[in-house]
């Protein structure tokens, strides 16, 4: 069985997050993490902050050459504004990660939380450590890259599942995906 290198995102408009792991089997390794920051961007520059973020995703694919993408679904939050800023952030990450030829699946913070602490209501903290615990990392990671490194993680763990129901069954796997109130992806 070879190793699967996995690349997570955590899309933020001022800071988008990165982690790179390689799976091989139950077997998890952590290969490097950080963050994309845009603030020496004026706050108005929109057009600057979102090349910023394409760029540095795709230097992040050149540089580790992962084989899958896992990407954060944006949520609806209570200001419509920042919700919309924060899509064209995904937005950015996303039009990076298929430029550079990599299939990308998308979870939800909860499926996240989910799968790295149990708990889908789990707090940040909480998904720091349990992240710094099945990497084996000396220390905690910054929020934005334990949330990326907990997407590839939880892509290890559910998209193997996924694959193996796609093979066995009839359903294509973006259409039985639901995400509230019927958005299919």
């Amino acid at each position: 069985m070879s190793a699967t290198r996995v690349l997570g995102i955590d899309p933020g408009l001022r800071t988008t997050g990165f982690g790179v792991i390689e799976a091989e089997g139950a077997s998890l390794r952590y290969l490097a993490s950080g963050t994309i920051r845009t603030d020496s961007l004026p706050n108005g520059d929109l057009p600057g902050r979102i090349k910023l973020i394409f760029d540095g995703v795709r230097e992040i694919v050149a540089r580790y050459e992962p084989q899958q993408a896992a990407l954060e679904i944006v949520f609806v939050n209570v200001n419509p504004q920042s919700t919309l800023l924060l899509g064209q952030a995904r937005g950015a990450a996303l039009a990076a990660l298929v430029s550079r030829g990599l299939a990308v699946s998308e979870y939800t913070s909860a499926q996240l939380k989910k799968a790295v602490v149990g708990a889908g209501q789990a707090r940040k903290e909480q998904v720091q450590h349990m992240v710094m615990h099945l990497l084996k990392l000396p220390g905690l990671p910054g929020p934005d890259a334990a949330d990326a490194l907990g997407l590839a993680i939880a892509h290890v763990h559910v998209g193997g599942s996924q694959a193996a129901i796609a093979a066995v069954t009839p359903l294509q796997r973006r259409a039985h995906s639901q995400y509230r109130g019927g958005r299919s992806y």
